[in-house]
């Protein structure tokens, strides 16, 4: 197998009127949603070169995966451009892509044209009503083989500019194959889809869907602001499957919606993005006593996760939930700061990932890809790329990893992957704002930003709305009459930190 429509197309002739993807108004079968996405492939390879960039500026909904699958189909590789984000922002992806063409719905032309005014705007509404052109698509996938990229995310970026992580076909069926196996995922399944399309939590959700013929409900956004709608819409379509990151079970968690209801069909809750906390994994293990609870761990440039920890019911975590073992075809080791493998229990090393799992690099940013995805420092002998993921890890009881934290100002926060050196990239710019440094307590899981200057909190938090997501806006700014500075000249990370502790 060497193409993800592989998975499309063998659940299309097996469950061809099973319903494939469903979200709040709208759904479409495996045999839909295969004739809708060869349609408007067959209208993209007009005009997209074969291993280009689609640009999809989409909520996520049915029709958004038949975008996604229809630039497959032209034998290119998708990127969702996230209309809740920052115009600035989707302004640098799109930059980075060197977009000339997006496509989008007939509701969203306008704003796409507010966002990215130069842009050429292609709409689904016009693709769809393509006719499929078989032998052009036949052509188009005979030259494909299995290293193509399939979709681009964007992550934080320490340079202020986001970074376009690629990932291939081969990585994403890799992964797949053993996912779906490992966490016995079947057509009997109903994945009920929390994460944006633009994270990579997603991925798990669509192509799990697509390789087992499981039915992929697409949770809406909105209700995740409403823990007892959000838990009537899991229980109404019957979802049995819950690839959620953290964040999200404690919002239903931490407002007692178990206490309201529980989703008694519900069988499998993997979830990953940060450390779960005792108390909320023990409420939800108590509502659901027969329900396979994993803690998954990875970043996005190894596609989705790297590493996995089935809970042990009868185990003792009072030391922290393990992030456990590789996956399988993944090699997962330790190095320490002069490169050697640590192999002793207790002993912190950087976490590094080798094996198919890694992704093509960093779209259009080779001195970022050369960063991170180096060669194996313990391998003189033949290329061996890997991926040195900043986070910091150690061996415990059962050949079992656990995580220790970050290497460098990367953090994990809400879920997602952050560089605060972005954050403050952006705090320096707010008019007023004379210095500025951003601080993440992990304990109190709380982001604070302090300044000096001639502002206000309120002001900054306004404009730094206009440029960051949601998840990367500060939780509190603290104004200084200067700021802190340790001996050698830099920001006194550490005093700050204690202000606020």
């Amino acid at each position: 197998m060497k193409n993800v429509l592989e998975y499309l197309e063998k659940s299309a002739a097996n469950y061809p009127e099973k319903i494939a993807a469903a979200d709040e108004i709208s759904f479409c079968s495996f045999s839909e949603l295969r004739r809708d996405a060869k349609k408007i492939g067959t209208a993209l390879i007009r005009h997209f070169k074969p291993n280009t960039p689609v640009p999809i500026f989409m909520d996520k909904n049915v029709n958004t995966l038949k975008l996604f699958f229809g630039a497959v189909y032209a034998g290119c590789f998708y990127v969702l451009l996230n209309p809740e984000l920052p115009a600035v922002r989707i302004s640098h992806i799109a930059e980075t892509l060197e977009a000339e063409i997006a496509v989008t719905e007939n509701s969203k032309v306008q704003s796409l044209k507010e966002t990215l005014p130069k842009i050429k705007i292609i709409t689904f509404e016009e693709l769809i009503n393509e006719e499929a052109d078989e032998k052009l698509l036949s052509s188009i996938r005979e030259k494909m083989i299995d290293t193509d990229p399939l979709y681009a995310n964007f992550t934080s970026g320490s340079t202020g500019v986001p970074k376009g992580v690629l990932i291939s076909h081969r990585s994403v069926i890799d992964f797949i194959d053993n996912f779906t196996e490992i966490f016995s995922i079947t057509k009997d399944d109903v994945i009920g889809n929390q994460a944006p399309f633009d994270f990579d939590v997603s991925v798990k959700d669509i192509y799990s869907a697509m390789k087992t013929g499981a039915t992929l409900q697409i949770i809406p956004k909105a209700l995740f602001s409403s823990p007892a709608m959000l838990l009537d819409y899991i229980c109404e379509r019957e979802v049995t499957t819950m690839v959620w990151a953290v964040s999200a079970l404690c919002l239903i968690s931490a407002f007692h919606g178990l206490d309201y209801k529980v989703p008694e069909k519900v069988n499998k809750i993997l979830f990953s993005g940060e450390t779960m906390p005792k108390k909320h994994l023990e409420n939800w293990m108590n509502a659901l006593k027969e329900a396979q609870f994993v803690n998954l761990y990875g970043p996005t440039e190894i596609t989705c996760n790297c590493t996995y920890h089935k809970v042990d019911r009868s185990m003792d975590y009072s030391d922290g939930l393990p992030i456990g073992k590789p996956f399988p075809n993944e090699r997962v080791f330790l190095l320490s700061d002069n490169d050697s493998i640590v192999t002793e229990k207790g002993v912190t090393g950087e976490l590094c990932v080798s094996g198919t799992a890694l992704g093509l690099g960093y779209y259009n940013n080779p001195e970022q890809t050369s960063l991170r995805f180096v060669q194996n420092p313990v391998n003189k002998n033949y290329m061996e790329p890997i991926y040195r993921t900043g986070d910091l890890a150690y061996w415990g009881d059962n050949d079992n990893l656990y995580f220790a934290g970050r290497k460098d100002f990367q953090i994990k926060y809400m879920g997602h992957r952050i560089e605060l050196e972005e954050i403050e990239k952006a705090l320096s710019e707010v008019d007023g704002v004379e210095r500025a440094c951003c601080v993440f307590l992990k304990e109190k899981s709380k982001l604070l930003a302090f300044f000096t200057g001639e502002t206000t909190g309120k002001e900054i938090r306004k404009s730094l709305s206009e440029v960051l997501p949601v998840y990367m806006i500060p939780t509190s700014y603290t104004k200084l009459d200067s700021m802190p500075i340790t001996k050698n000249g830099k920001i006194d990370r550490g005093a700050l930190a204690h202000l606020k502790r």
